[in-house]
């Protein structure tokens, strides 16, 4: 199938495209759920106004009533699941380093969501700063107030062999 230059993409919106991103990122927050919140709400009461106001009829019955106040739900939903992200990637990193009791040194953070009210979790994975790593670790830093939520930790696996010496190409171990 032939494309054609002028034939629509998608892509990402602007705030999310990180080519052209020059700077430290800024994780967006999950306060812009409420935009759509709002706007379902307001969806919601404007249907049932119109459905009122134009009475029982072949076109506009009480289903629109049911319709409505399933809308109003779901953009209840929206307004209660958009927490201010009010902890960034730094200071979760803070809260793990203090949580696992060792120093770091390489470490990854990911925002993860949970419960049902989709509430913002930062999830880091550390690493001890020994060459290599004596130590790792998981933690979740609540997004909202940086509690620890959960903290595990383990020593390095020892493998068969004894020789944890990574491969220089792939980074695996040998």
């Amino acid at each position: 199938m032939e494309e054609h230059a002028d034939q629509h993409t998608d892509e990402l919106p602007a705030d999310l495209d990180v080519t052209g991103m020059v700077g430290p990122y800024v994780f967006p927050d999950n306060s812009r759920r409420r935009i759509p919140g709002y706007t379902y709400l307001a969806l919601a009461a404007a249907t049932i106004v119109a459905t009122l106001a134009a009475g029982d009829s072949a076109m506009v019955n009480g289903g629109l009533i049911v319709g409505a106040i399933g809308l109003a739900l779901v953009g209840a939903y929206h307004l209660q699941g958009g927490w201010r992200l009010e902890v960034d990637e730094a200071d979760a990193l803070v809260a793990a380093i203090k949580a696992v009791g060792f120093p770091v040194g390489h470490a990854s953070a990911q925002m993860a969501w949970r419960g049902l009210r989709s509430r913002p979790t930062w999830r880091i994975l550390v690493y001890s700063n020994e060459s290599p790593p004596e130590s790792r670790g998981f933690v979740f830093v609540d997004g909202i107030d940086a509690t620890v939520v959960a903290c595990h930790t383990e020593a390095r696996p020892d493998d068969d062999t004894g020789d944890w010496e990574p491969d220089p190409t792939t980074g695996s171990a040998v």
